[in-house]
């Protein structure tokens, strides 16, 4: 390897070691070469596109569910990242909330707090709870910085099938070298860290709601009339989500955790330290 080769290799071993943030609530050290800002200044032009789209749902008494539900989960947010030590990140946080007609059952959240629901997603929620089980887990997401980790695995596979591409460039081999490392690197890599992401936004959810006055047992139940009605899946391995049975297994277990921060709404220890 060449004095430049090397060069480059020891400028960008330091800057992973020092691209590192902190997960709130779960501690977990993760990758950051993308700024968190620079992920909600692309987030919020690419919002504005899709509620002009719409179209808006008509129904008002469920639109007023969604946001209800989501100014109680972004209070308790805003509040636990302020005496936590990440007001930065709380005044990051732009709230909106809104539900768009569309069967598919989804829901999504942005980095910087951009929520929306699709209409398809209500019979499965049933009511405050149920939205608070599928709104908790979205912020989550967004709070976690998920997607700006995301982008960054994917810019460190990059790098690497680049570092591949040169050193086998006299290899026979090169390309199937090159075609072997992104597979690997999207099995053994990007897969389980979708994975790993969405049972941290289970876990961060069921918190949430739980400090917003929802009862955390309807997570699980949302997840069970989910699994009911599925038509089939892939392995899990070769998915982004865990396994049904593996996702409402992991939130009965981490129920007790999450019950430590729920007072009913309308408590006077809602706001209690936490």
């Amino acid at each position: 390897m060449d004095l430049k080769r090397s060069a480059g290799c020891l400028v960008f071993a330091g800057l992973l070691l020092t691209a590192c943030s902190t997960v709130p609530m779960t501690g977990r050290k993760q990758l950051a070469l993308v700024p968190q800002s620079e992920m909600i200044a692309q987030a919020d032009k690419s919002y504005r596109k899709v509620v002009e789209q719409g179209p808006l749902s008509a129904d008002r008494d469920a639109t007023k569910q969604i946001r209800r539900v989501g100014k109680r989960i972004s209070t308790a947010v805003d509040d636990y990242l302020r005496t936590h030590g990440q007001k930065d990140l709380a005044d990051q946080m732009h709230w909106e909330f809104n539900l768009i007609e569309k069967d598919e059952p989804n829901a999504w959240c942005m980095p910087g707090g951009k929520v929306v629901f699709y209409t398809g997603i209500l019979p499965y929620t049933k009511d405050d709870a149920g939205v608070a089980s599928v709104m908790g887990h979205e912020i989550a997401h967004a709070i976690a910085g998920h997607s700006a980790e995301r982008v960054s695995q994917q810019l460190l596979l990059q790098g690497g099938a680049l570092a591949v591409a040169g050193l086998t460039k006299d290899s026979k081999y090169r390309n199937a070298y090159v075609m072997a490392y992104g597979l690997g690197g999207n099995l053994g890599a990007i897969l389980p860290y979708s994975r790993l992401h969405e049972s941290e936004a289970d876990r961060i959810g069921l918190i949430l709601m739980a400090m917003a006055g929802y009862d955390p047992h309807a997570a699980v139940a949302f997840w069970e009339r989910m699994a009911a009605d599925k038509k089939g899946a892939p392995p899990e391995f070769l998915s982004t989500h865990p396994s049904d049975a593996k996702r409402i297994r992991r939130l009965r277990e981490e129920l007790p955790e999450a019950l430590k921060y729920y007072h009913p709404a309308g408590s006077d220890s809602l706001r209690a330290d936490r």
